[in-house]
């Protein structure tokens, strides 16, 4: 089982090395970790991705819970919450041409961020699955090098 959730903590030095270690002395790895201030610059929003079954996620939560500097630990369920993670891909512009890898980034909505002789660099945010059929477009052209973001949350409604 894949699990989001988000975890507001006190905007301390530190915490992230607690969260971080909660993990790996217990053995369980973190997928993916985004870490951000929120509107009140005192508190730090983590999104975590996590997986395992339900025995193991629920330790993860009653972890988290327990950090001294934890406010809230919210658990996402399938269909409850948006995500949305950005992408970076620089991409050679050699082997096939500029103009077909322009013609793909309009039609994904994705952003030439960056251009030089032999690449462009696009930006593009989206749910995971769209990154993955964007990057899958990209691979004819060879992608140079990605950086992504992980996964950040929020609740639908209220």
């Amino acid at each position: 089982m894949r699990e989001t959730i988000a975890v507001l903590v006190e905007n301390r030095f530190g915490v992230l090395a607690r969260v971080v270690d909660l993990f790996s002395t217990r053995g369980f790895n973190i997928d993916s970790l985004n870490v951000a201030e929120t509107m009140d610059p005192a508190v730090s929003r983590m999104t975590i991705v996590v997986q395992g079954d339900e025995a193991v996620l629920e330790q993860v939560r009653k972890q988290l819970s327990k950090l001294v500097d934890t406010t809230k630990v919210i658990r996402f369920f399938e269909g409850d919450h948006v995500e949305r993670e950005m992408l970076l891909a620089k991409v050679s512009t050699q082997k096939r041409g500029r103009p077909e890898l322009m013609e793909i980034a309009r039609l994904c909505r994705a952003d030439i961020v960056d251009v030089g002789e032999t690449f462009l660099t696009l930006g593009f945010m989206g749910a995971k699955d769209e990154i993955a059929r964007l990057l899958e477009l990209l691979k004819p052209f060879q992608i140079l090098e990605i950086a992504r973001t992980g996964p950040a949350a929020l609740g639908r409604g209220k």
